[in-house]
């Protein structure tokens, strides 16, 4: 059995979590507003797509709602994904492990934190994770 090794010291010094708080509340605040838009886009394509012929072979609208509605979808998934990570960065932030790298344990670096605020790894296993 191997000894476990206590978790990496993190990234962002204590004083600094406010400033990494007020950025992951704002992008936040971004993703609610974005997925009430998305959701009022999808209810929009759907009124529309009940009046439309139910014949997508043959009505060349059926096709293009279809797309819109499954892009759109897309979108609205992707916005709800990323909130989920910034609740989830937020619950890092007020347990003390904001910038350690769930993956590894080692410190996720400044530069990333800045350009990714709810990163869970380090650019390193970001790199090493299969596409």
């Amino acid at each position: 059995m191997t000894a476990q090794s206590e978790p990496a010291v993190p990234a962002v010094p204590a004083d600094d979590f406010t400033a990494a708080r007020a950025v992951l509340a704002e992008e936040r605040q971004e993703l609610v507003s974005r997925i009430a838009s998305l959701s009022r886009d999808v209810d929009v394509i759907i009124e529309a797509s009940q009046d439309v012929s139910t014949d997508d072979e043959h009505d060349p609208d059926g096709a293009t709602i279809a797309y819109e509605r499954a892009q759109v979808a897309a979108l609205l998934e992707q916005a709800r994904s990323h909130l989920a990570d910034c609740d989830l960065a937020q619950e890092r932030l007020a347990a003390g492990t904001y910038g350690v790298c769930e993956r590894c344990g080692g410190t996720i670096g400044a530069a990333r934190l800045e350009a990714r605020p709810a990163a869970r790894t380090c650019i390193t296993c970001a790199a090493a994770r299969p596409a």
